[in-house]
């Protein structure tokens, strides 16, 4: 709801009413119009604990709780059990296509597999959707977006990216193609995606930073993901703890976050580093902490349920990541208190940090950079408690109850637009 973010303070002054009260009312004017609303997202499941899968939880919960009827329909995981809680009312539907099979084979019996699997996509979706006749569609741009503008149901679609552009749809080709094929194929398939996202009423992205990378469309609004959590108890400050967390992958960049915690170590040795996470990198960055000689100070734990609470017990932040969509995990160490220093990777960290307030940003890839802000607030507690105390009053602009009322917005402007058209009438 772009007035509620632009305009907020000055029309409650105006009105001489108090902020939250401003808030509570227009929520329940958005709650009253999204009881006439009707839902449909598309991604391909909901067993996997990962962000988008969250994120849709989050959002699809809070949907439900404001009246809207939200329908949610699945190609895969059929029969395995949800990662989040979803909502009761909440409607799922398994259209039971089962994209993961063509990678048990080889690469020519994979695609031709691929192919008949997207052909029984296009008329099942199309059959799902005629059937719930939803006021909107919204694509997750996983493989259904390939078949959107082919559907019938006479719905808006709407599709919202949950990566970056430059690191979404990268076409992972067997090693004897070649090269120059390779990049022909990931340039066709781009172009096709964008002449699928100019057929939307809107594309949403996570950041403005991602918005200036898609200059062939004017269709996009920037919506944030929400926090996941605003827990009332917040971290201290004051233990000699960091903290980071996040899948054990290259894109993560806990190789570059060790190597800056070797420089750290040097000069503050008493303070410990707890990296939260699982996968495939594990043997090979417990390898680089013995190499560093940062066994005491430098632990790989495994990831846990209860997040918050680790956070709690921390006094600083770190991210490292390569690149991210809008990293949650960034999000919910600031609801907690805590300040953050963060590579300034595509995308997200310079949309929510403000730098030196709230948090230090780190020239992307540079070492000795997040060493130094590391570093800064280790030796200055009161500017690390002042920090984290602006990061919790930052992540209050992601709450669900803010960002909930974005996507409201936009679908009731999307639902007024459409039924304005010439066509419509």
């Amino acid at each position: 709801m772009h007035f509620l973010y632009l305009h907020e303070k000055k029309l409650a002054t105006a009105l001489h009413i108090e902020i939250s009260h401003f808030f509570v009312l227009t929520l329940t004017i958005y709650e009253n119009s999204a009881k006439k609303m009707k839902i449909a997202y598309c991604i391909p499941g909901l067993h996997n604990p990962s962000g988008m899968e969250r994120v849709l939880t989050l959002k699809a919960n809070y949907l439900s709780a404001q009246g809207v009827d939200v329908h949610i329909i699945l190609t895969d995981g059929k029969g395995k059990k949800r990662a989040f809680p979803l909502d009761e009312r909440i409607t799922v539907h398994q259209l039971d296509i089962d994209f993961e099979e063509p990678y048990r084979y080889t690469f020519i019996k994979r695609t031709l597999l691929y192919y008949r699997k997207m052909n029984q996509l296009e008329h099942r979706l199309n059959e799902c959707l005629n059937q719930i006749k939803p006021d909107i569609t919204v694509s997750l741009l996983r493989r259904d977006i390939n078949v959107m503008h082919k559907m019938t149901d006479g719905s808006i679609k709407i599709g919202e990216i949950h990566f970056d552009r430059l690191h979404y749809r990268q076409f992972h080709s067997p090693r004897w193609l070649p090269s120059c094929l390779h990049t022909a194929i990931e340039r066709r398939w781009m172009q096709s995606l964008i002449r699928k996202l100019q057929k939307l009423s809107a594309f949403v992205v996570l950041t403005h930073e991602d918005a200036q990378n898609w200059p062939e469309l004017n269709n996009i609004t920037v919506i944030p993901n929400p926090t996941s959590f605003f827990p009332e108890k917040t971290s201290t400050c004051t233990n000699k703890q960091a903290i980071a967390a996040g899948r054990y992958t290259s894109q993560k960049g806990f190789d570059r976050l060790i190597a800056a915690w070797k420089q750290v170590a040097t000069k503050h040795p008493d303070w410990i580093l707890t990296i939260y996470g699982d996968g495939a990198l594990r043997e090979q960055l417990s390898a680089q902490i013995s190499k560093s000689g940062l066994q005491n100070c430098c632990h790989l734990k495994h990831s846990v349920k209860d997040i918050s609470t680790k956070l709690q017990e921390s006094s600083i932040f770190i991210l490292s990541s390569r690149y991210e969509g809008l990293p949650m995990i960034l999000l919910e160490a600031m609801a907690c208190g805590l300040p953050a220093v963060a590579f300034t990777c595509p995308c997200g960290p310079r949309d929510i940090i403000s730098n030196s307030k709230d948090g230090i940003l780190a020239n992307d890839g540079n070492i000795d950079e997040l060493a130094n802000g590391i570093n800064q607030l280790i030796e200055n507690e009161e500017l690390r408690q002042a920090m984290g105390k602006q990061a919790r009053t930052r992540a209050e602009q992601f709450s669900i109850e803010r960002i909930g009322i974005m996507w409201l917005d936009l679908f009731k402007n999307c639902i007024d637009k459409h039924t304005k058209q010439p066509d419509n009438e």
